[in-house]
């Protein structure tokens, strides 16, 4: 990842940094000077969590851990009450934390259903009513809210991700209009296929199919898709207002 811009003095909470993108934008925003905090589940335990912080102090930068479980009111009141005590203002919001189940529609169970819709769109929800009076305060700020190519283009198997990711899409938009005079943006990245742990199940074959359907003839690495983030974050996306930015190789055209 090359592309850095000058974050210096600025904070992000970055939700879902332990591991895939999220880890790899927390990395990138620090490098470019910004004070990040790391957010997890704690039910995953912080090992990962802390390995993020580390490699980010060995490199220079700063980053704390933030954990808590965005799906809930409660956990994300804490988690920006701790944020403003120790950092006082808060510059970029990204909310990324996301989990996926695979099954046919006809298969999926309701716990499931909501479980997925509750961290991608409560999850954003909240941490973005929170993260709100804190920047209207300031007079600055980012939200930068991760969806997904397949809520274009859909997927089987996965009606509640998609389902999911296009409800951020849709609050991205109107949270756009509603701040649109205010020096706060809402932006959405789009990643296409990447190779994160939410792949580590797929199968060889489905993999190549994958690969085999992209234009670029490869599925993303992280790196490829961080740089699109950092854009957003910056200065120079000043004038982004409710766009989806879709790093995706080709595959879809939006």
């Amino acid at each position: 990842m090359s592309l850095t811009t000058d974050l210096t003095n600025k904070v992000a909470l970055i939700t879902g940094a332990s591991s895939g993108i999220g880890r790899g934008v927390a990395m990138a925003l620090a490098k470019s000077g910004c004070h990040v905090y790391i957010n997890y589940p704690p039910s995953e335990g912080d090992k990962a969590a802390r390995a993020v912080q580390t490699a980010i102090q060995d490199d220079g930068g700063k980053a704390s851990l933030a954990p808590g479980d965005v799906s809930s009111e409660t956990a994300v009141a804490h988690i920006f009450d701790q944020l403003m005590a120790t950092a006082g203002r808060l510059d970029i919001l990204i909310n990324n934390a996301g989990i996926a189940r695979s099954a046919p529609i006809e298969d999926i169970i309701l716990a499931d259903w909501q479980a997925v819709m509750a961290v991608h769109v409560n999850g954003t929800f909240l941490c973005t009513r929170a993260a709100l009076p804190i920047m209207y305060r300031q007079d600055s700020g980012r939200i930068i809210n991760t969806a997904s190519q397949l809520a274009y283009k859909g997927a089987p198997g996965f009606a509640h991700y998609t389902a999911a990711k296009g409800a951020i899409l849709s609050f991205t938009r109107t949270l756009a209009l509603e701040i649109g005079t205010r020096n706060v943006t809402a932006n959405c990245v789009a990643p296409g296929a990447t190779l994160t742990p939410i792949l580590d199940d797929v199968p060889a074959h489905i993999l190549e199919d994958i690969r085999n359907a992209i234009p670029r003839g490869k599925i993303a690495e992280v790196d490829d898709i961080v740089g699109t983030y950092v854009f957003l974050a910056s200065d120079s996306a000043a004038h982004f207002r409710g766009q989806c930015l879709s790093p995706n190789g080709g595959d879809v055209f939006l």
